[in-house]
């Protein structure tokens, strides 16, 4: 009978539990989304319907507030252009963004927020904050201070 290798570091090591951590955390934040009263009907039901996933919310975090190429954003989000091009078509569709002429280059385009968009982009606000309030209420303060500063220097380097 041949020993098979002891596999249990890989429920434990720290690139799983960050995967499982914003699974968990982006669940949450788009389940508050869904819930928020300032949010518009349609989109509050496509993200109750969990019509919007994980993937729209990279234009959410990335999307700058004057506006951004596809090439801009896609890179934020380490997405390929053709990904990032699918999701920023479906959110045209459901109105969060639209797309228009870049006045630096006539021939570019640039992705900026609609008004709802910016109404969803605050009710995100929202619920990230009430997230992270609840990640600290479960850990306590101070661990959840120290992780998120070994995150942003882990992240910056």
């Amino acid at each position: 009978m041949v020993s098979l290798p002891d596999d249990r570091w890989r429920g434990g090591h720290l690139g799983r539990l960050l995967g499982e951590a914003l699974r968990r955390f982006d669940a949450r934040v788009l389940h508050l989304m869904a819930h928020d009263a300032e949010v518009p009907l349609a989109l509050s039901n496509l993200a109750a319907r969990q019509q919007v996933g994980a993937a729209h919310v990279h234009i959410t975090r990335h999307l700058s507030l004057r506006g951004s190429r596809l090439t801009e954003l896609a890179q934020a989000a380490g997405m390929s252009k053709q990904a990032m091009g699918d999701l920023v078509a479906q959110c045209e569709a459901w109105g969060l963004v639209r797309r228009e002429s870049d006045p630096r280059d006539a021939r570019a385009r640039r992705i900026v927020f609609t008004p709802d968009g910016l109404l969803w982009l605050d009710a995100f606000r929202r619920a990230v904050a009430q997230a992270e309030a609840e990640f600290a209420a479960q850990v306590g303060q101070e661990v959840a201070t120290v992780v998120a500063i070994g995150l942003e220097a882990y992240a910056q380097a």
